[in-house]
């Protein structure tokens, strides 16, 4: 058995790569020459398959195996015109479990946000002309005047939703892209934007209570959502900044597609968050309803957001850790020495 592992693992480790690589987009993902490669290790992995279960009975070697060759399967023949079933696919399950995966970009994210919007507040509190630090020019007086611009959006509501949806999704855009640039053009935006809501909410309160509580609640209705997509589509650029720097086992290039892919779903998800944000933000953060009505619905569509993405697609998450769980448990089964997988160069096979 060690020997048949010894002569098989390479392919078996490239196959688990290429499969890494589509999730989810079908083998378009994939160049001409890694479609070719794909289809000759399918059929390797097959035959592998049939040796392991005439030859070695290894319960554990046979059940990755055939999980390896049933995903393949998957992958070559399944129907690629879909259509609804693959809208489903992405948001009941693709969209939460990209997002799980990479959570620790989004928390990064949110951490230098919330990081430099304390040290704005902080600092306009001790002197309010750090507003014109932060492009605030001109805030102070209308702090002082009570003129309450978002009032403004009565007036129109759906011209203003549109406007603020498409703004909000050019901040969300360029968040992503400057996260792509090794990570630190996100850096430059999360704190550049974070610092400016903690600066005029301290100018607020410093100089005009009153006027800092209607501005709370008129964030609150739209904030959690809006704000948290921010986080995501600087993590989505960070996750591929990091490829760059970090591709792991994967070459440069391998593993900037394979971030991407998945940087790109995040994208495409915040845009539909967005879209929810924009709406309350041009209808009911505008309006008179009492601030209770606001602080209400702005905690539960977080809420309801942050436990579709921790929460949805649970169920795959389980086989897919099933099948991790096999396939190292085969590897435990043998010596270090006998099984090269258990290096620090191959342990995502253990890891994953």
């Amino acid at each position: 058995m060690n020997r048949f592992l010894e002569q098989h693992k390479g392919n078996w480790e490239r196959l688990e790569d290429l499969l890494s690589m589509l999730n989810g987009t079908g083998l378009r993902g994939l160049s001409r020459m890694e479609v070719r490669e794909f289809g000759e290790l399918y059929r390797r992995a097959a035959a592998d398959l049939a040796i392991a279960r005439a030859e070695t009975r290894d319960p554990k070697l046979i059940n990755y195996l055939n999980n390896l060759v049933i995903h393949a399967h998957g992958r070559i023949y399944r129907a690629e015109g879909q259509g609804v079933g693959l809208i489903w696919k992405f948001f009941a399950a693709d969209l939460p479990q990209i997002f799980r995966r990479n959570f620790r970009y989004m928390a990064l994210a949110c951490a230098v946000y919330f990081s430099f919007a304390v040290f704005g507040f902080i600092s306009t509190w001790i002197d309010t002309d750090f507003t014109h630090f932060v492009m605030l020019s001109g805030v102070t007086s209308e702090i002082t005047s009570g003129n309450q611009w978002w009032k403004s959006l009565n007036d129109a509501n759906q011209i203003g939703a549109t406007h603020i949806l498409s703004n909000n999704i050019l901040v969300t855009i360029r968040v992503f892209a400057m996260g792509a640039f090794l990570g630190i053009g996100a850096f430059y935006d999360l704190a550049f934007e974070g610092a400016r809501l903690g600066s005029v909410f301290a100018a607020c309160y410093k100089l005009n209570p009153p006027f800092g509580n209607e501005l709370a609640a008129f964030v609150v209705g739209h904030g959690v959502v809006e704000i948290s997509t921010i986080f995501f589509c600087a993590g989505a650029g960070m996750m591929i900044g990091y490829a760059i720097i970090n591709p792991g086992d994967l070459t440069r290039a391998q593993a900037v597609k394979k971030k991407g892919v998945e940087a790109a779903k995040i994208v495409i998800g915040c845009a539909c968050f967005l879209v929810i944000a924009g709406i309350i933000e041009g209808f009911l953060s505008p309006s008179d309803l009492p601030a209770a009505v606001k602080i209400v619905t702005g905690v539960g569509t977080g809420i309801a957001m942050y436990s579709y993405l921790l929460l949805a697609g649970r169920g795959e998450d389980k086989q897919q850790e099933i099948e991790t769980i096999s396939w190292a448990a085969l590897f435990r089964s043998g010596t270090a020495e006998q099984l090269p997988f258990q290096t620090s160069e191959n342990s995502r096979f253990l890891d994953r």
